[in-house]
């Protein structure tokens, strides 16, 4: 009986280590200093940078304009998977 409940608390563990693991994203919104459109990145006004994936427009965007930033962490990187005016 005991061999099975360190065997339980073992499996629980490793599974709570997925979940952290598998965090959602992260929004953020704020006002966009610069756009970078050849390196593909938006920094805001409080000196954050965020990377956007080719395909996203960003002759849409514009420095001064309000915007709304889902981004995942990548290692020091902010890689942003959605960015929307507003």
């Amino acid at each position: 009986m005991r061999s099975n409940t360190l065997a339980l608390a073992l499996v629980a563990s490793l599974g709570l280590g997925g979940a952290v693991l598998a965090a959602p994203p992260t929004t953020t919104s704020g006002v966009i200093k610069s756009i970078d459109a050849k390196a593909m990145t938006v920094v805001l006004q409080d000196g954050s940078s965020y990377t956007v994936p080719k395909g996203v427009d960003l002759k849409a965007f514009k420095a001064g304009e309000k915007v709304t930033i889902t981004w995942d962490a990548n290692g020091k990187k902010k890689e942003a998977s959605a960015l929307k005016a507003g």
